[in-house]
């Protein structure tokens, strides 16, 4: 079954214990965790990623777009995130990061700036329980879906399934129920979704549709 993973990012960051019970029927609570540095923007850190792990009702899957996530990733797996997921343009060794978050009982997931070809981390695949693939340039929410981007996930879905891997590909960006179905036939089995969740009059009918819209469009594994 596909996974709809909400993005904070689109909801009253004022009433934000509120705004999690919105979205209870989710899988997980997409949290972008930025630092003004590696993206123009500045959101989350530590001490906001812990209160809402306090008080979601649902796991957390910490996106970093920040610098220099070999320091900073182990932390935030530290305060139990159930996947935490960084850049390969700003990790210095990839492969023991994602090592070291598995270890502190984290998922650990890869992010692809649109621009950042594949090729280079297929190798890694085995190392990695997701790989994220940006369906905008990262940094600011309510950004139209790239679909230039589809290439790179099917080479990710055609790999992930020759090797018979247990990789979640996460697409992030413009994701609605109309988008939703190009990522989902292109090999995508988890979306975050934030505009088209937060500003729905009923988020958990609008969580309900996007998850059967990607169900009935899902890549047949071969």
């Amino acid at each position: 079954m596909p996974r709809i993973n909400p993005s904070i990012l689109a909801a009253d960051f004022v009433n934000m214990q509120s705004e999690l019970d919105r979205i209870a029927t989710a899988d997980l609570v997409h949290v972008d965790v930025m630092d003004n540095h590696f993206v123009p923007n500045l959101t989350f850190g530590p001490q906001m990623v812990g209160r809402i792990q306090d008080v979601a009702r649902i796991p957390l899957d910490v996106h970093l777009m920040i610098d220099d996530p070999d320091r900073w990733a182990p932390g935030y797996a530290e305060l139990g995130a159930y996947s935490v997921t960084f850049h390969a343009e700003a990790a210095h060794d990839p492969v023991a990061l994602a090592r070291r978050l598995r270890e502190l009982g984290a998922r650990a997931g890869i992010a692809l700036k649109p621009g950042t070809p594949v090729e280079a981390c297929l190798e890694l695949l085995p190392e990695f329980d997701q790989v994220l693939v940006m369906t905008v340039e990262p940094g600011f929410g309510g950004q139209s879906f790239m679909t230039e981007t589809m290439p790179k996930l099917r080479t990710l879905r055609e790999a992930v399934d020759a090797a018979g891997l247990d990789v979640w590909l996460q697409v992030d960006g413009g994701i609605t129920e109309q988008t939703i179905v190009t990522a989902a036939e292109a090999g995508a089995d988890t979306f975050v979704a934030g505009s088209s969740v937060f500003r729905a009059a009923d988020p958990a009918a609008q969580i309900a549709l996007l998850r059967e819209t990607a169900a009935k469009h899902t890549r047949k594994l071969r």
